[in-house]
């Protein structure tokens, strides 16, 4: 038993690896990853208050980062840095919820016809490390991954 859960370790470290996180948790049920492989209709974004202050969140709570090597709202994170930080994507442009100011909502049409929801200059992600609403395991992690505020800034602050 021990040697396979050191087998499905292994996957994940070379994932994170890849992109520059790090984990002390597993993904939760979907982590995230419904709305990276097949976008979810009509993604909203909206704020919630936590250990950082008030941050971007989806509907359901889940804590939404940002990338620091994004460069102009364009996506960065390859292949195997999406495995671990899913993009919040839709098929169509996402919702503003409450505190979320609609005109830094935007969505970036991805080939395949999904869109990749950004927030002022960042394109969202999910962290699959987080296993519930309000988790915010993914803050700072190898100082590249940052919640985001509602007007649009990383937020710095340590969990």
């Amino acid at each position: 038993m021990r040697a396979s859960k050191a087998l499905l370790a292994v996957p994940l470290a070379l994932a994170l690896a890849a992109c520059g996180g790090g984990s002390d948790g597993g993904p939760n049920g979907d982590g995230g990853r419904k709305a990276a492989g097949k976008p979810v209709r009509g993604a909203t974004v909206t704020v919630a208050d936590s250990g950082l202050g008030s941050i971007l969140v989806d509907g359901q709570g889940r804590t939404l980062y940002a990338f620091t090597k994004d460069k102009d709202t364009s996506g960065s994170c390859g292949t195997e840095c999406i495995a671990v930080w899913p993009a919040l994507t839709g098929s169509s442009p996402a919702t503003a919820g409450r505190g979320v100011e609609a005109d830094l909502l935007r969505g970036e049409r991805q080939p395949g016809g999904a869109v990749h929801v950004a927030y002022g200059d960042w394109p969202l992600y999910y962290y699959v490390g987080d296993a519930a609403a309000g988790d915010v395991n993914g803050q700072g992690l190898d100082g590249e991954w940052f919640a985001v505020s509602p007007d649009g800034r990383l937020v710095r602050t340590a969990p």
